[in-house]
């Protein structure tokens, strides 16, 4: 049985369903969706290149 990844609600969203969710799946991957269901995945990519996009998001604001 694969475990499912436990995404976590984006704290910049405040209330309703418009919002980011985020997921660090086994073997490294970020995944990324519009809203808990992962049937509605957006993006799918390794946690380096996340860093490295929060890292650019943080600096430009």
């Amino acid at each position: 049985m694969t475990a499912q990844p436990a995404w976590r609600k984006s704290s910049f969203c405040g209330d309703g369903d418009a919002c980011v969710y985020v997921a660090v799946t086994p073997g490294a991957l970020v995944k990324v969706a519009d809203r808990v269901d992962p049937a509605h995945l957006v993006l799918a990519t390794t946690q380096a290149a996340w860093a490295d996009f929060l890292q650019a998001v943080k600096e430009t604001g």
